[in-house]
């Protein structure tokens, strides 16, 4: 039987160029791995990873035999000193991946990339599996413009302030959360973002996937009533620009914004964020509107 062909660009000695490998691993189904990836793994002379046992697992299922380097959030400034050390050699190939899916996507691996780029050495992507992209693509919600957000803020009070920085973005937004603290993180989006539709993606790949689809405040009664499970992926959609601005004219919003003003008995401050409240559009926009109309 013919072996596979192999996709990477060999050298003159037949192995992958040197330079750092940035290598996607399955999210859960172990044949979700690419004959690339195989390949630039197996020639790997370090493989660097966040946690050597979840990796480990790896190497024994595909036979791998590099040595792997802890790398993740606590020790990445000395490891990325050690690789680039590695690199240094001039023939070596480093492979970085994460527990799961696309490194960098909300992983550690940014400041190992960037000091390669800077210091010279070629950087290569492998692609494959990703939580997010596949998630998305489940939803049923719009692809065509998305926000990768990642995790929120494990705290309410932040996590909110988070989510006021994403409330008026034109896409469909997507988030990674445990499903100890998916709940709580709804009920903040509902109260932020209103009752949007959404999707919850639980254990992608796995034998237990299961995408639950539905308003916030319906996932949210599903998850205080059955509970949830597994690593989960939250797709939320995009907020609705034109809806009150389809409803009003800019003549109707003047009306508004002056009747607001109680005839000087409230600042312009406190009137546009009223206005803000009850239109949905944005404060910034309305107060600078009634500074226009204090003016004229």
């Amino acid at each position: 039987m013919n072996q596979p062909t192999s996709f990477f660009t060999p050298n003159p000695s037949g192995m992958p160029e040197p330079g750092l490998y940035i290598v996607a691993t399955p999210i859960g189904n172990l044949r979700d791995m690419t004959l690339r990836a195989v390949d630039i793994l197996t020639a790997a002379d370090v493989i660097a990873c966040e946690d050597t046992r979840v990796t480990a697992k790896l190497k024994s299922a595909y036979g791998l035999k590099a040595p792997l380097c802890s790398y993740h959030d606590h020790n990445e400034e000395k490891a990325t000193r050690h690789l680039l050390n590695v690199l240094s050699d001039g023939d070596k190939i480093v492979a970085l991946v994460s527990d799961a899916g696309t490194p960098l996507m909300s992983d550690p691996g940014y400041r190992l990339a960037r000091a390669c780029i800077d210091a010279g050495y070629p950087v290569y992507s492998i692609p494959g599996a990703c939580a997010s992209v596949t998630a998305l693509t489940l939803s049923g919600l719009p692809v065509s413009r998305f926000l990768f957000s990642g995790f929120l803020p494990a705290k309410s009070t932040a996590r909110k302030k988070e989510l006021e920085t994403l409330a008026e973005i034109p896409a469909t937004l997507v988030f990674y959360e445990s499903a100890k603290r998916v709940t709580a993180c709804m009920k903040d989006m509902l109260a932020v973002l209103g009752d949007r539709e959404a999707a919850l993606a639980r254990e992608l790949t796995k034998r237990f996937e299961e995408v639950l689809r539905a308003p916030l405040s319906e996932l949210i009664a599903h998850c205080e009533k059955d509970g949830i499970k597994g690593e989960i992926t939250l797709v939320i959609a995009p907020a609705d620009q034109n809806a009150a601005k389809d409803a009003l004219t800019q003549d109707d919003i003047d009306a508004l914004l002056i009747a607001a003003l109680d005839g000087g008995k409230e600042s312009i401050k406190t009137a546009s964020a009223a206005i803000a409240d009850k239109t949905g559009l944005k404060k910034r926009i309305l107060y600078n509107r009634l500074l226009e109309l204090q003016k004229q």
